[in-house]
């Protein structure tokens, strides 16, 4: 069940709102809607609306809410893609992306970490994401190739380069954004749009600072 619209949510929302970082109704929405506070341990609850990650356990954390809104914003997310997400945590992403593609599309979303997993997939049931959320267990960095092609996937974990799993799993006019750079939280955040068969352009978006993305692929 989603919370009522708080007033320091939505103070957090107006604020990424006057900075330019939120532009579409449909994020606003989703980020207005999505209760940060249920996907946060809850030692870290009360700073559910301050604009910076907070740890989760295993050494994860949940993006920051201006992160979360940039990637949205940058997936041009439409109702009804299918869409992958490499780096569940707790969730909270994945149910930002599910409230923007509606109940016709699906987001499948790995996780590496089962502890983490399995606490995504109580907070989704929690606020009525689960039926258009898949999570599962496993190494992100190999895709999904049993419900590709994907419109959109996205990864919450930095890498040493793009894997060539992830970009053959996008459909052709499919986007990809993952951070790309050195394992210590200094990264490039890339989008990739592909624009035929093998045939991609990409473009920076500029520096930001995640977690190592570990897996065959990865780190």
């Amino acid at each position: 069940m989603k919370s009522e619209l708080s007033l320091p949510r939505k103070e957090l929302v107006a604020r990424l709102e006057s900075y330019g970082i939120i532009r579409s109704p449909s994020v606003k929405k989703a980020m207005e809607t999505v209760p940060r506070e249920e996907f946060l341990p809850e030692e870290f609850q009360s700073r559910a609306y301050l604009d910076q990650p907070l740890p989760i356990g295993e050494g994860q954390t949940i993006s920051a809410p201006h992160m979360v809104a940039i990637i949205s914003e940058k997936l041009d997310l439409k109702k009804g893609m299918n869409v992958l997400e490499i780096g569940t945590g707790f969730g909270y992403n994945a149910a930002i992306v599910a409230e923007i593609i509606g109940e016709e599309g699906h987001l499948y979303s790995i996780e590496r970490i089962s502890s983490l997993a399995e606490v995504a997939k109580k907070n989704l049931k929690l606020t009525g994401y689960d039926k258009r959320v898949t999570v599962i267990v496993g190494d992100g960095t190999k895709g999904l190739p049993a419900h590709a092609p994907f419109s959109r996937i996205y990864v919450t974990a930095g890498a040493p380069d793009i894997p060539e799993s992830l970009k053959n799993q996008l459909e052709i006019g499919g986007k990809l954004i993952i951070p790309v750079g050195s394992s210590n939280y200094n990264q490039e955040l890339i989008i990739i749009d592909k624009i035929g068969e093998n045939k991609f352009k990409s473009k920076k978006l500029g520096g930001v600072a995640f977690v190592p993305l570990i897996g065959e692929y990865g780190w």
